[in-house]
């Protein structure tokens, strides 16, 4: 399993590249998933639902199961929030995994920049960004820079830029 994260400001469009790059990586034969950080709690159940009493009533784990797909919630209660590495440990095998956010973390990153946004680049304040994917030129880039629209040279850049799950582990283990 192999690591790559798409890192930028809020409104940049990393959701919108990663849903257009898991298609063509797809069809290419690579199994995908993803871990997405959300700065603010979030709730994936719904009141009155069985899974949302089990859990409002103290579970730490509910499973809900169906013949289409599984999810797990877990509810942290007290416990810190969990780092990149504890949930790479909760992954099945895939050939990439996609990140979007935790930026402050060491393994390799794709920063999105649009110019509309008006926030500075990540790069180079972040040593982790191996390229850029922009809607316009930035000759001051110190790394390869790549037209936000072409989607073929982004996935391209992801696969080759990617490491093991592994090193990205232990280079968020040692900062």
């Amino acid at each position: 399993m192999r690591i790559i994260g798409l890192a930028g400001w809020s409104g940049s469009g990393k959701t919108t590249l990663i849903t257009k790059v898991i298609p063509l990586l797809v069809s290419r034969g690579v199994r995908v998933s993803t871990l997405k950080h959300a700065h603010h709690g979030f709730d994936l159940d719904q009141p009155g639902k069985d899974s949302f009493v089990h859990r409002v009533a103290g579970a730490t784990e509910v499973v809900i199961s169906s013949a289409k797909r599984f999810a797990i919630l877990h509810e942290l209660r007290e416990e810190p929030e969990w780092d990149l590495p504890a949930l790479l440990e909760k992954f099945s095998p895939v050939d990439l995994v996609l990140v979007e956010g935790f930026k402050r973390d060491a393994f390799p990153k794709l920063e999105i920049h649009r110019a509309a946004n008006g926030k500075p680049l990540l790069h180079p304040d972040d040593p982790h960004i191996v390229a850029i994917a922009a809607d316009q030129p930035l000759p001051a880039a110190k790394v390869p820079l790549i037209d936000l629209n072409d989607i073929e040279a982004i996935v391209t850049i992801l696969l080759e830029r990617a490491i093991p799950i592994e090193a990205a582990a232990a280079g968020a283990r040692s900062k």
